[in-house]
């Protein structure tokens, strides 16, 4: 199974599930800045994703898979005694769930316009309000709460790729304590720990 990834980007929660599983997958890194964009491997990337976004997952069977919500589900799905991601009913559509509300709510409602240089100010300022709402809503979801529904899933995973793109930017969090507690406690975490600081070494290195 291969991942190809870009440094610090929404891959990033991939490589933290196959870490919490113990999974077998190699990394293939994405010069998302050439161009055409070519895999560290010499393929260009365009001919594994039209859209030239990362991740991409290649299966054991060689289908390729596409967005990371549906990846990260694979990934849970492929060892499921990692726990994941609940086997079935109500649990896992509120996994699912978190797994949308990361994605569309903060992936590609805020953090899409406040990373991109393209933006125009009045789209991040604009963004900027919405992500003060979606934090304080993450909040107050998490007080009292280790993971935002039961145990460590991969919609956690996702969260805190979110969490870290926000520290980039950085948004203050005094008004979030629960949301902060909850981002240091996964920063400790063996397998997002050892996640970040690889990607992060990756990616000063490429800066």
């Amino acid at each position: 199974m291969d991942i190809y990834f870009s440094p610090m980007a929404c891959s990033m929660a991939t490589r933290i599930a196959a870490y919490e599983a113990g999974a077998d997958i190699r990394f293939l890194k994405v010069d998302t800045k050439a161009r055409p964009k070519v895999v560290e491997d010499g393929t260009e990337f365009l001919t594994l994703n039209g859209m030239g976004q990362v991740p991409v997952l290649r299966a054991d069977d060689g289908e390729l898979i596409v967005e990371n919500a549906v990846i990260l589900q694979y990934v849970a799905e492929r060892f499921p005694a990692a726990g994941l991601i609940p086997a079935d009913g109500a649990e896992r559509r509120k996994v699912q769930s978190w797994l949308s509300f990361v994605g569309t709510e903060l992936h590609t409602g805020v953090f899409i316009a406040l990373l991109n240089p393209k933006a125009p100010e009045g789209a991040k300022v604009f963004a900027r309000d919405l992500l003060a709402e979606r934090l304080a809503f993450l909040n107050a979801h998490l007080k009292g709460r280790e993971f935002l529904q039961g145990k460590f899933s991969v919609a956690d995973a996702y969260l805190f790729v979110m969490l870290t793109w926000a520290r980039y930017l950085a948004i203050d969090f005094t008004p979030y304590p629960n949301l902060a507690a909850y981002r240091d406690r996964l920063q400790t975490r063996p397998s997002v720990a050892r996640a970040f600081e690889e990607e992060f070494t990756l990616f000063k290195a490429a800066a």
